[in-house]
């Protein structure tokens, strides 16, 4: 189940990139949050020793950037 949650994350991340690169710039913030999330998984998957404080500080940057994204997307004319 995480090997298919480290694809599905990596696969948003890479489109999430392309869309950016399309003009929608602001969707850079939901790459960087889906890789956080890749790193996380891949962290929990190989065993890595990572502190609690560097993973509270990984996923606050996940939630502003994610939040980022969103008040782009809010922003967006139609």
């Amino acid at each position: 189940m995480l090997i298919a949650a480290i694809l599905i994350e990596g696969a948003v991340a890479v489109i999430a990139v392309l869309a950016a690169l399309k003009g929608r710039p602001y969707l850079y913030g939901l790459a960087l949050t889906f890789a956080i999330y890749v790193l996380y998984d891949l962290a929990r998957l190989e065993g890595w020793n990572v502190g609690e404080g560097v993973l509270s500080v990984l996923f606050l940057i996940a939630s502003l950037s994610a939040l980022a994204a969103v008040v782009g997307l809010y922003r967006e004319k139609r």
